[in-house]
Formats: C-alpha cells, structure tokens, sequence
C-alpha cells in the first residue's frame, strides 16, 4: 500500500518510515502541508492512507485536512497532541477518517491504518430491497449516501455514513459495540471503541438530533426512530 506521511520533523518520520516499510508500506514523506496537496493531485501515484500530523509548518494541520478531502477520498488519519474530544470531532467534520494522539504505539497506529484502508462500502448495502430509509425528518439514500434532515442536506465522512445506514436500517435494535467495530471499520481491535464514541458525538451533532442515537450502557447504541 502507497502512504503519504505528513510530517515535518525528519528525524521522527525517517524513523516511522523505517516501521512502516517494514510492515510493507510504500511511503512518501511530504514535509509541509503544500507538498502533501501536490502529492494529491489527481495525475499523481494515488495513496491508500495519508498519515497527517497537525503541528505543520506552513499550514494549519485541519485546514490541510480539509483540502485533501476536496481533492480525494483517500483515508486520512490525523495525528495530534489534542486529546480533548472537542479538536476530534473538529477533525472529523473537516473529513478526517481517524486521529491517533500522541505519543501513540506503533502496533495501535499500524492497526488504526489497516482499519482505515479497509473501507467499507455501503453503496450496495441490503435494507430490505429499500434504496432509501425514512426515518421522521431523516432521509437516508443509501446507492448516493445522501442524508437531508428536513431537506437539507448533511455533510457526513465515510465512516459517518457507514454508522448511520447501519443503525437506521434497524431501529430500535440495540447494536453491540463489536457489531459496530466489525461491521463498519471492519476490525475487532478493541481501541477503535474511542473512534466509534466521537463518530457518534460528530453525528449527534451534525443531525442535530441527541436523542436520535442512544447510548446503551454496557451495551451499545440503538437508533431511536422520531416519534418512536
């Protein structure tokens, strides 16, 4: 798999490299926010995963996560000092498919990129030979993954979408956390449970709807149909 490593300390990422060549990555190491969009463009090697971290030189960190997702819809992972859950799902909304937080294991961050590049593609998923799910304000079409609220139209990640479509094809049904991991990040690595948490705050959010999708303690997560 091609990687775009962003990072502008070279001590740090020829050390990373060495890790990620040996577990079989092709890496390209971009120093600045501005050489990793021309590594971007369209005409370029194409990446499976970029590998962002936040503290660059020439850019803010999330205003480059934002450009990338304008220009393609390769996975990124951002890496940050910020732990606070606020700055995560700010990352989130900007497109961002995961956060590792430093100082992070190499074993977790090497997990968190398998998980990512192993997308999940809900284009051709079965809701009851349904195309589309209704569910009070909420439209979800599932072939363009298009979701409105009141007829207007929300912004979700992948990984959003792939939650909601999930949820909503069955509600009321409590989901278990490691339904939820497997089926959508497509792993049964217990640390993507804190990425599921905030990927459930960012659509809480961004639906304006708290109590759409509820917390199940010990459980999990069931969405609740308005009006239910």
């Amino acid at each position: 798999m091609r990687l775009l490593l962003v990072e502008d300390d070279n001590h740090v990422a020829a050390a990373l490299s060495a890790v990620l060549k040996r577990h079989g990555f092709d890496v390209t190491h971009a120093r600045s926010g501005e050489e990793a969009l021309q590594a971007l463009v369209p005409e370029g090697p194409g990446f499976g995963v970029v590998l962002l971290d936040l503290g660059l030189p020439d850019q803010d960190g999330y205003e480059v996560c934002g450009k990338i997702r304008k220009r393609t819809a390769t996975p990124v992972i951002m890496v940050t000092a910020r732990s606070d859950v606020r700055s995560r799902i700010h990352g989130l909304n900007l497109g961002a498919d995961d956060y590792v937080v430093k100082p992070y294991d190499t074993g977790e961050l090497l997990a968190r990129i398998h998980a990512v590049s192993r997308r999940t593609v809900h284009e051709d998923t079965e809701a009851g030979g349904e195309d589309a799910l209704l569910l009070g304000p909420v439209h979800i079409e599932l072939p363009t993954r298009r979701v409105t609220v009141d007829g207007a139209v929300v912004q979700l990640t992948r990984k959003e979408f792939d939650l909601l479509a999930l949820l909503a094809q069955r509600p009321g049904v409590v989901f278990r956390r490691e339904q939820i991991i497997s089926e959508v990040w497509r792993t049964s690595w217990e640390g993507t449970g804190r990425t599921l948490e905030v990927h459930v705050a960012s659509l809480r959010a961004k639906l304006r709807m708290p109590a759409l999708i509820e917390t199940v303690r010990g459980v999990g997560y069931r969405l609740v149909a308005p009006g239910a």
